[in-house]
């Protein structure tokens, strides 16, 4: 998994709330394509008319918001099924961070198997963070994790919460299967001290 530390990149505001994760990929394509190349059906049904042209209304579809990495948007986002491609099809169209009021509790944590940083912060400081996203000209925002901050392109600064071991994962580019492995020294010595306390457990 790829380590976040420090973001620097442009932030799409996107105020809708109540993102399923079939609008962010259809189940459809799952059966069609790897996970490296979900990127460009991300959204899909809101970036593409029915013959395939881009609506340009959708502001991921906007020259400004093209290559932005982080997305401001509503609460609940990633609510619905469990499909964690959701999180891999954002990572292909570029995002590594998503700033909203509430996530889909399976959506978020998928995020931290897979590089990208899920912020949660009260609606009215969202509410800010994309009304300056959404400004004529608004430069890139900044995301230290190691400070856990947010800088926007005014200068401003937002401090967000995150868990100490899910933020240690993200700094170190580990997922849970590789923070336990991690720490296989420790797993044998409890195991040898098990096998002497309860041998009859291993003798099955």
């Amino acid at each position: 998994m790829e380590a976040f530390t420090e973001l620097h990149g442009i932030a799409a505001p996107l105020p809708v709330p109540n993102i399923n994760t079939d609008v962010l990929i259809r189940i459809e394509r799952l059966n069609e394509l790897p996970k490296d190349q979900l990127g460009p059906y991300c959204f899909e049904a809101w970036r593409y008319d029915a013959q395939g042209r881009e609506r340009v209304d959708f502001v991921l579809n906007q020259p400004a918001y093209r290559a932005a990495a982080i997305l401001i948007t509503g609460a609940n986002f990633g609510c619905g099924s469990s499909r964690e491609a959701a999180v891999w099809a954002l990572r292909g169209m570029g995002f590594r961070c998503i700033v909203a009021p509430s996530f889909g509790d399976i959506f978020f944590d998928n995020c931290f198997q897979n590089g990208v940083l899920p912020v949660v912060l009260p609606a009215p400081v969202v509410d800010s963070l994309r009304q300056e996203a959404a400004a004529a000209g608004a430069g890139p925002f900044d995301v230290d994790l190691n400070t856990r901050t947010i800088t926007t392109p005014s200068g401003r600064t937002v401090s967000f919460p995150i868990d100490v071991s899910r933020r240690l994962s993200l700094l170190q580019g580990l997922d849970e299967i590789s923070m336990t492995l991690g720490r296989s020294a420790e797993l044998r010595a409890f195991e040898t001290r098990d096998r002497q306390q309860r041998p009859w457990i291993y003798n099955l």
